[in-house]
């Protein structure tokens, strides 16, 4: 066993890792911090929406939405923008990638999203 200190944003932390043979059989052991700080909570993650049938409009990478262009009902072309994401302190267009009505809106002003999550749904 060797151990180790590693500093993780300015704290320190002593480390113990396991040395393992590469033709052994058996997993090798996560090794804990000795010092670990408690992580904190994350949110609890808000009950997802169902997705309706139909083509999905998604989140190009992780930000906030700022603002939702269009509504239940509406009528879009391919390339309208559906919705505003921030990403890096930049407003990025998301734009519908098919025209159709829009059949629902899977997210809300303000809220955070990740990569590939489903903005809105075009039928």
């Amino acid at each position: 066993m060797k151990r180790y200190n590693i500093t993780v944003n300015g704290k320190a932390y002593d480390v113990a890792v396991e040395e393992v043979d590469a033709g052994s059989a058996s997993a090798p052991a996560a090794a804990a911090p000795v010092a670990a700080p408690a992580a904190p909570a994350a949110p609890a993650p808000a009950a997802a929406a169902p997705v309706a049938e139909g083509t999905k409009v998604t989140a190009p990478m992780p930000g906030t939405i700022l603002d939702i262009k269009v509504a239940v009902g509406d009528t879009v072309a391919a390339g309208q923008a559906v919705c505003v994401l921030e990403a890096m302190k930049m407003e990025n267009d998301v734009n519908a990638p098919c025209a159709g009505k829009v059949l629902s809106i899977n997210t809300t002003k303000g809220s955070a999203v990740e990569t590939g999550a489903v903005l809105a749904v075009i039928g």
